[in-house]
């Protein structure tokens, strides 16, 4: 485990690979780093030094709840804090789901700070932005408004950062519960913004803005259909798209079993793609 100190908050970080361009990978949700180390570890072996980090209110980092701008974008200024710190920008930036969001926010707050995008899972539409506010804030609101932090503790995702990092569970407790659900609350209303978006966390012109090259991977359930993926790739003016598994299915979300079992093809496509940016 290695911890930086950034941006006010400890952020648990890896490193793969000891040389070549440097590449950061983000997986979805607010799921830890150990869902994207194979993969990072893959594409390290083709000659790259690949950052992966738990983000803030995941894994073995830091809780840390304020409700300041969207979520995705307080993590893309840790990343950009995070990579500052190692001498590693310009970087290649990429991520599924969530850790698409990220960078995409990236790309848009530091321009000059990315040399290319890697985007897998788009999100987009309003099933995925209904349940992912569920998902991402209804369940803390619910708790917090029952129990107190003391309920929140005690939800699956809290508990499992208390199992990462023991001191997580004194900070999260000396939170006051008016200024969690405060948080939670202008997260939440952030992330619904996204309905009104081509993919959830920007607008039109902003991924129209982006000059970056991209290398896209459509996702292929409901709260990632392959059609957020096309959109994206439209409006960015330099992005490829590159299908990988097929129609989307009728599921809210394709069991992880079914990606991780294309995870070579994966990196296959996302190392060619960087091999086409470097070109």
């Amino acid at each position: 485990m290695i911890i930086a100190h950034l941006n006010g908050v400890e952020l648990n970080y890896e490193v793969h690979g000891n040389a070549g361009p440097w590449v950061a990978l983000m997986p979805g949700g607010r799921r830890g780093l150990d869902e994207i180390r194979s993969l990072a570890q893959r594409i390290a072996a083709a000659g790259y030094r690949v950052l992966t980090q738990d983000r803030r209110n995941c894994g073995a980092s830091e809780v840390s709840i304020d409700g300041r701008g969207a979520e995705h974008e307080i993590w893309a200024d840790d990343l950009h804090a995070l990579l500052k710190s190692l001498d590693a920008l310009p970087a290649y930036v990429g991520g599924c789901s969530s850790g698409c969001r990220l960078s995409i926010d990236f790309a848009l707050r530091y321009p000059q700070a990315v040399r290319g995008l890697l985007l897998w899972r788009v999100t987009g539409g309003a099933f995925a932005v209904k349940r992912l506010c569920e998902k991402y804030f209804g369940e803390y609101l619910r708790a917090a408004k029952a129990g107190g932090m003391p309920a929140v503790a005690e939800t699956e995702h809290f508990r499992e950062l208390i199992a990462a990092r023991p001191q997580n569970r004194d900070k999260l407790l000396a939170i006051n519960p008016q200024t969690f659900i405060a948080a939670m609350s202008a997260w939440e209303t952030s992330f619904r913004a996204g309905v009104d978006q081509p993919v959830i966390g920007a607008s039109e012109a902003q991924l129209k803005s982006i000059t970056a090259p991209a290398c896209i991977v459509p996702g292929n359930d409901k709260t990632h259909p392959a059609a957020a993926a096309d959109t994206l790739a439209r409006l960015m003016p330099n992005a490829t798209l590159h299908p990988l598994m097929g129609p989307d299915v009728d599921l809210d979300v394709d069991p992880p079993a079914n990606w991780d079992a294309r995870e070579a093809d994966l990196a296959a496509i996302l190392i060619a793609g960087l091999a086409r940016m470097r070109s």
